[in-house]
């Protein structure tokens, strides 16, 4: 695998002027609020403020937020990620019930949980994660899940833990193409993750994975990463525009234009992919209530390219 080099933060690249498309509006409103309180009340973790999520105050304006469970430090460094590293707390046994009751009293339809990584854990995290699903799906009945997990170092055991707590969704972001995980994903590897999404698919689980543009990947080199995760098992794919959280992570190499994103939506259905949200303020979990139903965004799709063609 031939490595790019790393560009400097304070790289021209790095100071590249946003476009008009990436603008967002500041969170506001009773919702939001109501959200903030519930999430600072439960003491829970949340990726849309570790992630710097663009879309939290549009999620949250909405009623909804992605918790993040096993604390809010994590043991890897990737180059893209505003999550900090370093050497997590103790595992909290109690979490996964603050996280269930969290849910029932925001009154969610459709709840995102995710995590930090945990490698210096025997089990990786997991059975914290077993237990925060099936908390959630006994308090919360009529709530789906979608969960965004990590790759437990490519563990089976530990990967079955999570299917056996049968979430609707399990996702897992393979973040970029191959030839550039090393540097994105210092601690990561390509084709694990696409054995964490094999896996889970075998294990009858609806999978989704997600993808960053913009870190100097090729238009060749993204529908190859689509054509992996398709042939992998993967029905979710999520497509969106790397943001450099601060000036130490891995600069912006380019701004890439709404019109690519709608192309790479196309190339995914046609590749064979059940639902493909793709666009520049696109996160892992925007949306995600619409990602639970097979064959939506496939009708979706062909209805819009009936419309288009009458």
């Amino acid at each position: 695998m031939t490595e790019l080099p790393v560009v400097p933060a304070d790289n021209t690249a790095s100071r590249i002027k946003k476009p008009d498309w990436l603008r967002v509006k500041l969170p506001i409103g009773e919702s939001y609020k109501n959200v903030r309180n519930l999430v600072d009340t439960h003491k829970l973790h949340t990726i849309c403020e570790s992630g710097n999520c663009p879309n939290m105050g549009e999620c949250w304006g909405a009623g909804t937020a992605t918790f993040m469970i096993l604390g809010n430090v994590c043991t890897r460094s990737c180059g893209f990620c505003a999550v900090a590293t370093g050497r997590p707390e103790a595992v909290d046994w109690d979490e996964p019930q603050r996280v269930a009751e969290a849910i029932h009293l925001m009154k969610v339809k459709h709840a995102v949980i995710t995590s930090v990584d945990r490698d210096e854990l025997k089990d990786g995290g997991s059975i914290i994660w077993h237990n925060t699903i099936r908390a959630v799906k006994a308090l919360n009945p009529d709530t789906t899940l979608e969960t965004l997990i990590p790759d437990f170092k490519g563990k089976a055991e530990d990967i079955q833990r999570v299917i056996d707590a049968a979430p609707e969704v399990v996702s897992h972001n393979i973040e970029t193409v191959e030839r550039l995980t090393r540097q994105v994903r210092i601690q990561a590897k390509y084709w694990r993750s696409m054995e964490v999404i094999r896996i889970l698919k075998q294990g009858g689980r609806r999978t989704k994975s997600g993808i960053m543009l913009g870190l100097g990947e090729t238009r060749e080199e993204v529908i190859q990463t689509l054509t992996d995760l398709r042939d992998n098992g993967c029905d979710v794919v999520t497509i969106g525009q790397y943001l450099q959280p601060t000036h130490k992570h891995l600069p912006v190499q380019r701004f890439v234009h709404p019109d690519e994103f709608a192309e790479y939506r196309e190339v995914g259905y046609q590749l064979g992919l059940d639902y493909v949200e793709s666009g520049p303020l696109v996160r892992s979990s925007y949306h995600s209530e619409r990602h639970v139903f097979p064959g939506l965004g496939r009708q979706e799709w062909e209805k819009k390219k009936s419309e288009q063609i009458l």
